[in-house]
């Protein structure tokens, strides 16, 4: 128990008294010996799951091999990949050169991408190292003497002489850029410090452009900087003053372009730079309008020339493709009204992206709760489209890969006029694997489908779809994977007897849980656990609307669709409330807490992964990092007094009894978090878990002290904490 050491801050006529606030210096040596005794106690009281834990570990090891290689993707004259090596925490990354008749191809010589022959990837054996591969990074050997390692991005000069990459080594998502000469293994002498994540050579690799963040943690720079040069020599390309905006930067795959990418939770803004003349000024393509987001991809049509695909939401609620002309030569903005629309608003499909190559366009889109991919050849495109008035409407031809419950996406393809695309496909029970599609032919040809090792048969497992109704009578999509030997089902799909359940859900961001596989999971389903996703409002899972009736002052439904989708699973046979547990991290963190005040006797115990448990405290003070970027995520209670309220209402540190009340009876909670995250702050927790015990709940905090909001680093270390959490729901499932 923390000392109680009372301060009071008022708004809009409320004065709130927070005895733990005190836990937010996290440079006080009382905060560190409080945060590290937290974690030792709750090692403590876990301590009988260790050998629980140990073997959860031992699974995860035994089910994944090791020793692996990413599938290589081509890039010029290299076939570029990653491979692991048993034992090891890290990636290696490494190149090797395509055959001389390739490499013609891919420099520009007659004949450039003209067939998929080319584009069939080598042979590797995991383990191995072929004939002429060259080792860009070995992230063991960057992360060697610190706790905590990630690599930000990376990237490569057309003509694969230098390397970019970033690292952070303290878990804040600061990182340090540099450039390597890969001829020599050598970094250059170029170290820029307190980069953002997300960097980019021009064409001829003579300059980079990256971000830089504020003090509240927000990418508002961007800079250019000449290669060869010290960092205090850059140039300030573009500053965003609005707290409200992020902004991003990248290289299109025309590579004509830089696109600067500012972007609000409701507005956004793009501008351009013609990647053969760096140094000139950014060019805005729509002016930013208050409410409406777009995104730009460059691309080149048939008949047509150079256009702009701008995907946007601009009195379309689930976003519309238009091609547009691309810049005029003055740099002035483009008329929206020159623009073509060619596909359409549809108020059942939420369209979210789009990527251009040389002969076809790949469009993401969902439609009834799951993603989809699909391609449009430009050859059947109407020449003149991007001229304005009138054009015919793109026919989109839809991957389908025969699973109800899937996820397909488009995956690395960085050559503009490259003939075929890299696709991944998984679900709750298809490993992820990986295609090449023939954009010509519309051939699907398996690269590889992950390892599973210990004969895993995707057949020994069920997923299904169901639908909970809300207090309101919207229908709540549910996603279940079970042992099919650990359920049964009667004729009329009934359950012969509860089941234990792990309910996870997110509901925040118009960010969607998609169908994915997880071999940590297979533990818990081999169990007789059955996974339920509650796809509740908040979450984009089926479309602009089901976001906007989770959020600002309709929160609410997010919390009370998960409740819904519980009472569901009890009241349809699948559990009992002594045999479930709920789960979410981060804003489902905040699900967590909600839920917890909402429903405490539906759930047999809680776990909070870094939880935003303290909305309140944190979105009242611009100061901290996000707050004011998510005004438009939660509203401004600051200066609205409707808002102040009504996120009071929810707030779990708000809404815990201050003393014990045996009313509110609380499951088993286990809150995790980490002491450096940037996103949401360990203090969050650490206070919501004294609250909690001063109500009498049973309440964990486990802390890392070397990691951020992604928790801790390095793939071992990674699983050790996977399964840590996995014995503890286990434990309260009575499973263990």
């Amino acid at each position: 128990m923390a000392e109680r050491r009372p301060v009071t801050r008022t708004h809009h006529g409320d004065t709130v008294t927070d005895d733990y606030e005190w836990l937010r210096d996290k440079e006080d040596p009382a905060v560190v010996a409080h945060l590290e005794a937290e974690d030792a106690w709750t090692r403590a009281q876990t301590a009988h799951l260790a050998p629980l834990s140990d073997r959860l570990f031992s699974e995860i090891k035994e089910r994944t091999l090791e020793t692996d290689l990413s599938v290589p993707v081509r890039q010029g004259g290299y076939w570029y990949y990653s491979r692991t090596v048993e034992g090891q925490q890290y990636a290696i990354h490494a190149r090797v050169p395509v055959t001389v008749a390739e490499a013609a191809r891919a420099t520009g010589a007659a004949g450039a991408g003209t067939g998929p022959e080319g584009w069939v990837p080598p042979q590797i054996e995991p383990g191995s190292a072929p004939e002429g591969e060259e080792i860009l990074l070995d992230e063991n050997v960057l992360a060697d003497g610190h706790e905590f390692f990630a690599l930000g991005s990376t990237d490569i000069t057309a003509d694969g002489r230098w390397l970019l990459y970033q690292v952070d080594t303290e878990g804040d998502e600061r990182y340090v850029l540099r450039v390597r000469d890969l001829a020599t293994g050598q970094d250059l002498p170029d170290v820029v410090d307190d980069t953002a994540a997300g960097a980019t050579f021009t064409p001829h690799g003579d300059h980079v452009f990256y971000t830089t963040v504020d003090d509240a943690w927000r990418p508002y720079r961007v800079w250019r900087h000449r290669v060869g040069t010290p960092a205090t020599d850059d140039t300030l390309v573009l500053e965003e003053p609005d707290e409200r905006f992020w902004v991003g930067v990248g290289l299109d795959r025309t590579q004509r372009y830089v696109v600067i990418e500012m972007a609000s939770k409701l507005t956004s803004e793009v501008h351009l730079v013609r990647a053969d003349a760096p140094e000139s000024a950014p060019t805005v393509v729509w002016p930013r309008r208050e409410g409406v987001e777009y995104t730009v991809e460059p691309a080149v049509l048939p008949g047509t020339g150079e256009v702009l695909l701008i995907l946007h939401n601009d009195g379309a609620e689930n976003f519309e493709l238009v091609v547009s002309p691309p810049p005029a030569a003055d740099g002035g903005p483009l008329d929206p009204a020159s623009a073509a629309v060619v596909v359409p608003h549809d108020p059942d499909v939420r369209l979210d992206g789009v990527d251009a190559f040389a002969t076809h366009v790949v469009i993401g889109y969902r439609r009834e709760a799951t993603p989809r991919l699909g391609v449009v050849d430009l050859s059947d495109a109407a020449s003149g489209t991007a001229r304005g008035g009138s054009a015919a409407r793109w026919e989109v031809r839809e991957l389908d890969f025969g699973e109800a419950l899937d996820t397909t996406a488009l995956g690395p393809s960085v050559v503009f006029d490259q003939p075929v695309v890299r696709v991944h496909h998984e679900s709750f029970v298809t490993p992820p694997t990986v295609y090449d599609y023939v954009l010509a032919t519309g051939e699907r040809l398996r690269r590889k489908r992950q390892p599973v090792l210990g004969g895993y048969d995707p057949g020994d497992y069920v997923q299904l779809r169901e639908w909970a109704t809300a207090d309101d009578g919207t229908q709540v999509p549910v996603s279940l994977v079970w042992r099919r030997d650990a359920v049964t089902l009667d004729g009329a799909g009934t359950r012969a007897e509860p089941a234990p359940v792990l309910l996870y859900g997110y509901g925040s961001y118009e960010h969607s849980l998609d169908p994915w596989f997880s071999v940590p999971r297979l533990s818990l389903l081999d169990r007789g656990v059955v996974y339920a996703v509650a796809h509740v409002r908040g979450g984009g899972e089926m479309g602009r609307r089901w976001y906007d009736e989770g959020k600002m002052l309709a929160k609410r439904n997010t919390f009370t669709d998960f409740v819904a989708v519980g009472r569901h699973l009890v009241g349809a046979g699948w559990t009992t409330p002594g045999r479930m547990v709920a789960e979410g991290g981060s804003a489902g963190g905040l699900l967590m807490g909600a839920v917890a005040n909402l429903a405490p006797d539906l759930f047999a115990g809680i776990h909070a992964a870094v939880p935003f448990v303290d909305p309140l405290t944190s979105i009242l003070d611009p100061s901290l990092p996000l707050t004011v970027t998510e005004w438009e995520e939660w509203g401004d209670p600051l200066h609205d007094p409707e808002v102040y309220a009504y996120i009071k209402s929810y707030s779990p540190y708000e809404n815990v009894p201050q003393e014990p009340d045996g009313a509110a009876r609380y499951p088993r909670i286990l809150a995790t978090t980490s002491l450096n995250d940037t996103r949401v702050l360990y203090v969050e927790p650490a206070k919501w878990v004294q609250r909690l015990r001063a109500a009498g709940a049973p309440a964990l905090l486990k802390i890392e002290m070397a990691a951020g909001h992604g928790g801790v680093s390095g793939r071992y270390s990674r699983w050790e904490q996977i399964a840590f959490e996995s014995a503890w729901l286990l434990d309260v499932l009575d499973v263990a």
